[in-house]
């Protein structure tokens, strides 16, 4: 292939994935007629049957982080995996460790937190897992999920006490992290998280499917397997994978 083509394959995928946000967005009215639970910026833990189990695991979920960061140079950034999150990752200033990434098990991952791995395999329609790292002061600017699809539950690990140098603002509500405690959302609501606190905020982060009906579960397996399909997720995936054989953990 001549050279001068290479840099159209960037722009390419980054139109593809503009073009795909825009309708995955679009689709969110679709989502909210055909839900079977709550369409509001936070959603209860009642409607989620795992939620109390997940809690029970929190200790040894932790236990396998602290773990992680005896070595934080081995975790990446989350704009080194997934290169579309430029905006709203700077630095080394938000890193996240992928043991699920839209349904692919990141088995290197996975081996070196056995007991985290478990807990969320566990969860019905888990899609995505992760463990979520934030610096102290930092912000992450105002953006929105690209679906109502799935819904997003962070479980707090590491929680500093200062409330309220510490939250997620999801439209208009602000929510705070508990240690061992689950927080579900919309995530297509647009957010933004702020840590000035001096310590570091590390949750476990997941997205789950959302409950629909017969038509909305139609829908959102062909959705599932488009967006599987796109540079949205094969890219991190590969990102992932080289990262890991270039930096063996310790």
């Amino acid at each position: 292939m001549p050279a001068t083509a290479s840099p159209q394959r960037p722009l390419l995928r980054r139109m593809l994935i503009k073009a795909g946000k825009r309708f995955l967005r679009w689709n969110g009215r679709f989502q909210i007629r055909h839900s079977l639970i709550s369409t509001t910026p936070q959603i209860g833990n009642h409607e989620f049957d795992w939620v109390a189990d997940l809690e029970a695991s929190w200790p040894a979920i932790r236990e396998e982080l602290e773990h992680l960061l005896e070595h934080p140079e081995d975790i990446p950034a989350f704009h080194q995996i997934s290169p579309d999150q430029k905006r709203i990752s700077k630095g080394d200033s938000w890193k996240t460790f992928g043991l699920y990434i839209y349904g692919e098990r990141v088995d290197a991952n996975c081996a070196l937190c056995p007991r985290t791995a478990a807990a969320v395999s566990a969860i019905p329609k888990m899609r995505t897992a992760m463990f979520s790292i934030l610096q102290p002061h930092y912000h992450i600017v105002p953006h929105k999920g690209p679906t109502r699809a799935v819904v997003r539950a962070h479980l707090g690990l590491i929680v500093p006490q200062a409330r309220d140098k510490l939250w997620i603002r999801v439209d208009d509500q602000i929510l705070h992290w508990e240690e061992g405690k689950v927080i579900i959302f919309d995530d297509a609501y647009e957010h933004e998280v702020r840590n000035d606190t001096d310590e570091l905020r590390a949750v476990l982060f997941l997205d789950i499917d959302r409950p629909m009906d017969r038509v909305g579960t139609l829908v959102n397996t062909l959705l599932f397997s488009l967006i599987k399909a796109s540079p949205y997720v094969k890219q991190p995936l590969k990102n992932l994978a080289n990262w890991n054989k270039q930096n063996p953990k310790k």
